[in-house]
């Protein structure tokens, strides 16, 4: 499979490539700074420089030809309230489209958990970012694409066990971002799972399992 991973810089990006090419996967790993180049290619994907602000979605469906699908794990992470927009929303707008126009029907979409964060003193920017997350869901839900929208809970760098909590709706908690990646691999390889929302936190569960379990309702 030829996946495009936006994002792939970021700690859920960098496991997932890692996972899909390390089972035969061609993976291209889009990433937004220079610097991040060397990160992208030790995780056997192939690095490729790309601004979800700048770029036209032209230019992005140009980008996503010949591969099969789309994951979508880019963010703003804490940079403003107008990067979140540009990017957690706007971009996923761009990128959705983009993957319409290329012909990729396969696109899954790292989202948040509706409950993150509510234990802390709520600020502006955290609501909006909430906010945006969720109109990009909303988005992306409506489109005519292959979609899956994960949900995991904090996301925490504890080694992964290869288990997790899955269902369309689950009690919230933290997630191991191994296991997340290990998710969204399980994920693209199963067609018959499609157009779900799936909230994921640590578990007992088996990610194969639990992803054969979901598609098969």
């Amino acid at each position: 499979m030829r996946v495009f991973v936006i994002g792939a810089a970021g700690g859920v990006g960098r496991r997932l490539s890692k996972l899909l090419t390390g089972q035969g996967d061609d993976v291209t790993g889009m990433h937004r700074g220079a610097d991040q180049a060397e990160a992208v290619a030790a995780s056997g994907a192939r690095p490729l420089l790309g601004d979800l602000v700048h770029d036209t979605v032209d230019e992005l469906a140009l980008r996503f030809q010949w591969h099969d699908a789309v994951v979508f794990s880019a963010g703003a992470h804490g940079t403003g309230r107008d990067q979140t927009t540009l990017i957690d929303g706007k971009g996923l707008e761009k990128a959705a489209e983009a993957a319409g126009l290329a012909g990729v029907r396969r696109f899954l979409l790292v989202s948040v958990f509706p409950e993150a964060g509510r234990s802390r003193e709520p600020t502006e920017g955290f609501e909006h970012y909430m906010r945006v997350k969720k109109q990009a869901d909303v988005l992306l839900s409506r489109s005519g694409l292959d979609w899956v929208i994960v949900r995991p809970g904090t996301l925490v760098d504890n080694a992964g066990e290869g288990r997790v909590t899955a269902g369309p709706a689950v009690s919230y908690g933290d997630t191991r971002r191994d296991d997340v990646a290990a998710f969204l691999a399980a994920v693209l390889h199963e067609p018959r799972l499609n157009r779900v929302i799936v909230e994921v936190t640590s578990g007992d569960e088996p990610v194969a399992d639990a992803v054969r379990r979901l598609a098969s309702g």
